[in-house]
């Protein structure tokens, strides 16, 4: 584990490295927001306009790159809407689950908070647990649960970087009401979007592996709304830097909760038809699909907050 000057020196050296190429681009050098595109979803990119800005990770120092499909690996920064509003975006994030440790999956988000960013909006691709959540409908996270963080594997674990923030960081107030009650008046008001918004709990799971049924039914129990393998280490670090956080969930796929069949009530009835156990499996290809179908509207929710901050 790296010491907290360490730590220090390797995000300033970041940021020094991106700021040198910013210099150059004196309407978008310094960005207002930090906008993480989720599976599927890297097309949020799109909307930014005038001058931008691509660097990939490989090329920054101390950056990872994603290996997950559907990630591609540098900064977007550009900006956005009519108040022409400067950001930054990763285009592709890591994962816990790529075996990254946590310091480095969210290593870009304490870069962004020395920068001077101070929001974050993070989108993801994820599982619909609760029922009434239906494919392609979308979630605003309002809170969340960390389960790896409550096993032991938090992402504030170690030495505690205190010129950011405190060692007990609270998290009552991760996802910021403002920022949920513009993209709401935005969403309804504004934009009049047809697809189904809800407002939710996002439960986090590390993954790599999809929830078995039991997990999912259990995920419900203790309230999550929906499920994926991201986002809450970015939010931690978030909040921890000071940043502001607004979250917005795509709901891909409904997470199969029914038992099994059981394989005695199957020989009892004699039957002769063996019941379809992969109906409702997911797949990564299902997410990437589903992330595209409502990739527009995300864009625009996207432009309309950000076009506010």
């Amino acid at each position: 584990m790296k010491s907290e000057q360490e730590q220090y020196n390797r995000i300033n050296e970041a940021k020094e490295f991106i700021a040198s190429k910013l210099s150059l681009f004196p309407e978008i050098c310094e960005p207002k927001a930090l906008i993480i595109c989720g599976s599927g979803l890297g097309g949020i990119a799109e909307i930014l306009q005038g001058e931008t800005l691509s660097i990939p990770y490989s090329s920054i120092p101390h950056f990872k790159t994603s290996t997950v499909a559907g990630h591609v690996s540098h900064l977007l920064f550009g900006s956005i809407g009519t108040n022409k509003v400067p950001v930054m975006c990763m285009v592709g994030r890591l994962h816990f689950y790529e075996g990254y440790d946590f310091e480095e999956a969210t290593f870009p988000v304490r870069v962004a908070s020395v920068l001077g960013i101070s929001n974050l909006i993070v989108t993801n691709a994820a599982g619909g647990i609760n029922p009434n959540y239906k494919a392609g409908d979308l979630m605003v996270i309002n809170d969340h649960l960390n389960f790896p963080g409550l096993a032991g594997y938090h992402v504030l674990r170690g030495p505690n970087l205190s010129v950011f923030g405190p060692r007990f960081l609270p998290l009552s107030d991760a996802y910021d009401f403002g920022l949920r009650v513009i993209l709401a008046d935005q969403a309804k008001n504004i934009l009049k979007l047809d697809r189904k918004i809800h407002e939710g709990v996002y439960f986090y799971a590390s993954g790599p592996s999809y929830e078995s049924r039991a997990e999912a039914r259990m995920i419900g129990m203790l309230g999550g709304d929906c499920v994926g393998m991201s986002t809450v280490p970015e939010v931690i670090i978030a909040r921890h830097c000071g940043m502001k956080v607004l979250g917005i969930s795509l709901i891909t796929n409904n997470v199969v909760t029914a038992k099994p069949e059981s394989a005695f009530d199957f020989v009892a009835k004699v039957s002769t038809e063996i019941k379809n156990q992969e109906d409702g499996i997911a797949s990564h290809a299902e997410v990437l699909e589903s992330a595209q179908e409502a990739s527009e509207d995300v864009k625009r929710l996207v432009e309309a907050t950000v076009n506010l901050l």
